[in-house]
């Protein structure tokens, strides 16, 4: 059987900071209670003229071929992950792939939120195991400040701009993906949504002017639904594949909020020195949050490490990934 391993991965995070000290003096908050509440201290702002999350993935994904010394003839598949797409269409993937030069790859995107890293991981298994493809890129680009309101104190602290992309390839060792779980509940939606800019809600002067094409999110009852869905998809994977606390390497939890982050390893009773957290640094990055993470913590992974993922998101959608690590440190 063919194993889809992550067998590359880069990321990249805009130049510009938006730190807490900076956000005191555009919205009604400062450092102690962002701090104190969600754990962010400074997020990056894609500031280029015109640039979606296009201008983030296509500068992932060529730090990643040139990593990896990929050809770009070789890839076969690009799946972009984003809630902030370039347009309404095309797709975002489609303009990753012109301007990478991927000329023999099909691409498309996948909307699932903050959960898109395990789901389009899910996706790009699929497609190694059945032999289909050989080289899928798997990206995840999200411009969060596109759709962040920053009059809003309860939400604007919360976002930054970033991206990540993987290699996904086979192999016949037992590395790589190995299982996972994912769910959805539509019951969710009046919790964490934009609610206008799609066909129930057409842009209008009205949805301008009542600030409805931004971020809008209940908080408690995300934190709710976030702890308990990301503990519960954690202890299944884990319960399915004979794992124990002692057995799991690395936790990499979706980076929404340090609360979610300490609530979920303290109730599986991970050690903290195995959970890895950046959320400090760029806040929630939706889709990229764990590559990213990933990335940033690259040369403490090992071959063989065991890590378990879990993200949640709107939807609601949310899962666990169960995944053996197959790069060493260079």
């Amino acid at each position: 059987m063919q194993h889809a391993i992550i067998s590359g991965i880069a990321s990249y995070v805009p130049d510009d900071i938006l730190d807490n000290e900076m956000l005191s003096h555009m919205v009604d908050t400062n450092d102690e209670w962002i701090t104190t509440r969600v754990g962010i201290k400074e997020r990056r702002i894609l500031k280029e003229k015109g640039a979606g999350s296009s201008y983030l993935g296509i500068k992932a994904v060529s730090k990643l071929l040139a990593d990896t010394g990929t050809p770009r003839e070789d890839i076969d598949l690009l799946i972009c992950a984003t809630s902030n797409p370039d347009y309404r269409f095309p797709s975002t993937a489609s303009v990753i792939l012109h301007e990478c030069g991927l000329k023999n790859a099909y691409g498309y995107d996948i909307q699932a939120a903050c959960a898109g890293f395990i789901v389009t991981m899910q996706a790009a298994r699929a497609y190694i195991e059945s032999g289909l493809y050989k080289k899928i890129i798997v990206v995840c680009a999200e411009k969060m400040s596109s759709m962040t309101n920053y009059d809003d104190r309860a939400t604007c602290p919360l976002f930054g701009d970033a991206s990540a992309a993987v290699l996904v390839e086979p192999s016949s060792e037992n590395l790589g993906v190995i299982d996972g779980e994912f769910h959805i509940d539509g019951t969710g939606l009046p919790h964490l949504l934009m609610k206008a800019g799609g066909s129930v809600a057409p842009a209008s002067h009205h949805t301008v002017d009542a600030g409805e094409h931004f971020v809008y999110q209940e908080g408690r009852a995300v934190y709710k639904h976030a702890v308990s869905d990301m503990l519960s998809s954690s202890q299944n994977v884990m319960k399915k594949n004979g794992l124990t606390v002692d057995d799991i390497d690395w936790f990499v939890p979706h980076q929404a909020n340090l609360r979610i982050i300490e609530a979920v390893g303290g109730r599986l009773k991970v050690p903290e020195d195995k959970v890895l957290v950046n959320i400090q640094h760029y806040g929630n990055t939706s889709a990229a949050s764990i590559p990213l993470c990933l990335d940033e913590y690259k040369n403490k992974l090992h071959k063989g490490d065991k890590i378990v993922m879990t993200a949640f998101g709107a939807g609601f959608t949310w899962g666990a990934l169960y995944l053996i690590w197959a790069i060493n440190p260079k």
